[in-house]
């Protein structure tokens, strides 16, 4: 694939430092990457945003961000409190496309989920997605209520016809709980797709050296990584 497309089941689940650790990997692996960030909000002007982290933490990767918005909102809705263009589907496609004729690996990180609205037409990730025919990485939580997200972003995923890579746990704890262990079973079960990684809790906070090293040992081959599901499962599940 020269497009990936990363969404996550919700906001605050891992998303950012998922794709930093997939860009990591794809860079250890000999590709060149870029990462685009669509829409950035909730972020003044002069700070890093999640692109940058993606830098930050993955090394030597082009970045990219269509357009920043001051307020932590939705982007369509942070665009028109901002009084600003918001991103349509189409300028997503057509940037990430033009990565993808200058590097190996184009990673398309969205704002929340799947559904999240960038324009005032009701546009969303889905659409891009579909405009670029690239697969679509989906990142859960772990623990009570990520069956149901994940279900959902699956189900809607398939209803448009657009291909699930699979799914990354973005936040696994050191001392998992009773749910949590579970779910390492039955979120592929729910999402009809693999299960191609899980990352400790707390990644985003190791040193970048660190974080390129041990970034392919949490993704599965597809990912560029080592990380062995049917292992991590007999490790792990309930």
């Amino acid at each position: 694939m020269s497009v990936l497309v990363i969404t996550g089941t919700g906001t605050e689940v891992g998303k950012t430092i998922t794709t930093a650790a997939v860009a990591a990997a794809a860079v250890a692996a000999g590709r060149s990457v870029a990462v685009l960030k669509a829409a950035q909000t909730g972020v003044r002007p002069d700070e890093p945003g999640d692109a940058q982290e993606v830098a930050r933490l993955a090394g030597p990767v082009t970045t990219a961000e269509l357009a920043r918005y001051p307020e932590p909102l939705a982007p369509a809705t942070a665009a028109r409190r901002a009084g600003r263009a918001p991103v349509r589907p189409p300028e997503i496609a057509e940037a990430a496309a033009k990565l993808a004729t200058e590097h190996d690996l184009v990673l398309v990180e969205g704002a929340g989920g799947l559904l999240v609205r960038f324009d005032d037409a009701g546009g969303t990730l889905a659409d891009a997605a579909r405009l670029l025919g690239a697969p679509v990485l989906v990142v859960a939580t772990a623990g009570l209520g990520t069956l149901n997200t994940t279900d959902l972003t699956a189900r809607e995923l398939r209803s448009r016809d657009l291909e699930l890579a699979g799914v990354v746990i973005g936040g696994w704890p050191h001392s998992p709980d009773l749910a949590m262990r579970c779910n390492v079973t039955d979120l592929p079960e729910v999402a009809a797709a693999p299960l191609l990684g899980a990352l400790p809790m707390g990644a985003g906070a190791l040193a970048p050296a660190d974080f390129r090293a041990a970034a392919p040992s949490w993704l599965a081959p597809r990912l560029d990584g080592v990380w062995d599901a049917e292992a991590f499962r007999a490790r792990e599940a309930a």
